[in-house]
């Protein structure tokens, strides 16, 4: 199933369910926190296990490609990218823990200065659900190959502003697009 059509569902479900329940009662009210707690910890756990694994593989093949530019950050060009699978996995596996963090951060302030319940019922499930549909995860907890979708760098889905001007935005690897990004001065650079 395609995952917006999913998250849509998903949020359907879960709009029903807060429908049910009382959450004006301090009992369900604390199982809501408690499952939504856990959910957290769940999709924290699935990317810390992916990070070991991708620790204990240490795949040092190397990877290039040319990131698009970004005009808001003030880059006028692309930028050439040499990592390796490693670091690009244990980059992306930050990423995703960082969204968990800035997600409950954002929830506990919701929740606790504004005091709305809805969303934690509604936010619970898609944490897990979205950890267990990550490329990362996919490649690395349930062994599938990277390659087609999961062929690294990953596609990143268009942004907002990218799909109202209608610029690609992707993230090129072929030879030609490297080495041009390369003799433009921006090659050569190895992140950290």
């Amino acid at each position: 199933m395609n995952p917006a059509v999913s998250n849509l569902v998903l949020m359907l479900v879960m709009m029903q369910v807060s429908r049910t329940l009382n959450l004006e009662d301090p009992t369900i009210l604390m199982y809501v926190r408690i499952g939504y707690v856990s959910c957290q910890l769940i999709a924290l756990a699935v990317y810390l296990i992916v990070r070991s694994k991708i620790n204990a593989k240490n795949d040092l093949t190397t990877l290039k490609y040319v990131e698009p530019a970004n005009p808001f950050g003030g880059e006028a060009e692309p930028k050439a990218v040499v990592t390796t699978v490693k670091e690009y996995d244990l980059k992306q596996v930050d990423s995703q823990i960082k969204s968990i963090f800035t997600g409950v951060a954002m929830m506990g302030f919701m929740h606790i200065y504004m005091k709305y319940t809805n969303p934690l019922l509604m936010q619970s499930i898609s944490a897990v659900k979205s950890a267990l549909e990550s490329n990362i995860v996919k490649i690395h907890l349930f062994g599938s190959p990277a390659s087609g979708d999961l062929k690294r760098p990953f596609k990143a889905a268009p942004g907002f502003m990218q799909a109202l001007t209608g610029q690609g935005g992707d993230v090129k690897t072929d030879r030609q697009s490297v080495e041009s990004a390369e003799r433009a001065g921006t090659g050569g650079i190895k992140e950290d």
